[in-house]
């Protein structure tokens, strides 16, 4: 029951056009699945309204070019930490984000994507500004 129960959700989100991608990526030897957020609609969204992430789960924000972010954590309940990573997927900055929180962090230099994912995920693999997150090969 609970699977048809399930496969049902997953249609329903399909057929609304809520379908999420999903990648796989590598930090600090660790597989992390992450949910893509490409369009404006879903960077705008990103993970608002949830109430928990499990480990080895986040979300990417993909921009069309290079540029300065701007994040904040309205509506969000989990506390995360966002790094800014450049095209190649090296890590610019890391910085902690505090539950509901509308003081808007910004990267100090251009970036293409944005990681968040639990906080303190960085810091317990020992992952820094310079490491760079693996990315599928043929992602864009």
């Amino acid at each position: 029951m609970r699977i048809v129960f399930l496969a049902l959700i997953s249609l329903l989100n399909f057929a609304c056009g809520e379908h999420v991608e999903r990648i796989t990526i590598t930090i600090g030897g660790e597989d992390f699945r992450v949910e893509v957020a490409r369009t404006p609609e879903q960077r705008q969204k990103g993970l608002m309204f949830r109430k928990n992430l499990e480990a080895g789960e986040g979300m990417l924000f993909v921009f069309p070019a290079d540029q300065y972010l701007a994040f904040w954590m309205k509506d969000t309940h989990i506390p995360l930490s966002i790094a800014f990573l450049a095209k190649n997927g090296e890590i610019l900055q890391i910085e902690d984000l505090k539950p509901l929180s509308l003081r808007t962090v910004r990267s100090r230099r251009s970036a293409r994507y944005a990681l968040e994912v639990l906080q303190g995920t960085f810091r317990d693999l020992d992952v820094e500004p310079g490491y760079k997150i693996g990315l599928p090969t043929d992602f864009r």
